[in-house]
């Protein structure tokens, strides 16, 4: 039995031509009937295309379309249906942020990738980190810090020369970006299940936003950040691009 397909494309007149095939090929299902949902883009796409619909609890097929694609697979217009029924599932839990501002509003956003903090102007952000409540540094001066999942843990955590972390490892990478206080420090890989508090000391001379992937939060005085415990999401791979191989090949990668 085939499978009902979704397609959904980035704006790019090369994704909106597939986008056109695609449909023509294999029919057009609303993301509301659908089985499956196949996104043709890049990483950014595909992590707002798992925003949007993830509440519906499809599992998410990605074909690259876009610079970098990790997240995704080959693009290939043959024999679709065939790549799904025995593409492997990865199964995504994401990181829950909580942000309180200068304004007393607070928010709450998930990130696949990574939580970031960064300072919004020339002075450098000076933060409290803590861990299940305990204080383990009284005064991070930096740039800035991120928290990242496995997944998310070969993008920008990856490039603040951060810990590449296996893929089902129940870890996350803290790393700090340019530190200069405690000059040493280098970043901390922590089990998922604890719970990380960032206060911003000196908000109002020294303000910082907080990302949770592409969702910003402007002037932020407190962050909160945990795996979540209800929400996931599935992505599905071709054999011969695991996501967990492909992780695993990032370390060797120079």
């Amino acid at each position: 039995m085939s499978r009902r397909i979704a397609f959904v494309a980035s704006p790019s007149d090369e994704s909106q031509a597939a986008l056109a095939d695609l449909r023509k090929r294999y029919g057009e299902t609303p993301v509301e009937e659908a089985d499956v949902v196949v996104a043709l883009g890049g990483d950014g796409f595909m992590l707002r295309t798992l925003h949007r619909h993830m509440a519906r609890k499809l599992p998410f097929y990605g074909m690259k379309l876009g610079t970098v694609g990790f997240l995704l697979n080959q693009h290939h217009v043959d024999d679709l249906e065939a790549r799904i029924e025995r593409a492997q599932p990865a199964v995504l839990r994401p990181l829950v942020m909580r942000a309180s501002t200068e304004a007393g509003t607070t928010v709450e956003a998930l990130a696949f990738n990574e939580v970031s903090l960064l300072r919004q102007t020339k002075q450098a952000a000076h933060v409290r980190v803590s861990i299940n409540g305990a204080v383990k540094i009284d005064e991070l001066m930096c740039d800035g810090v991120l928290v990242a999942t496995p997944a998310g843990s070969t993008a920008y955590n990856l490039s603040a020369h951060g810990p590449i972390l296996p893929f089902g490892s129940q870890l996350l990478a803290m790393t700090p970006i340019s530190p200069f206080r405690p000059r040493r420090w280098r970043g901390a890989v922590l089990p998922a299940r604890l719970e990380i508090r960032f206060d911003v000391l000196d908000p109002y001379k020294r303000p910082v936003s907080a990302t949770a992937d592409s969702n910003e939060v402007r002037d932020v005085v407190e962050v909160i950040v945990r795996e979540s415990t209800e929400q996931t999401v599935t992505l599905l791979f071709d054999p011969e691009h695991n996501l967990e191989e492909r992780i695993i090949n990032e370390q060797f990668t120079f």
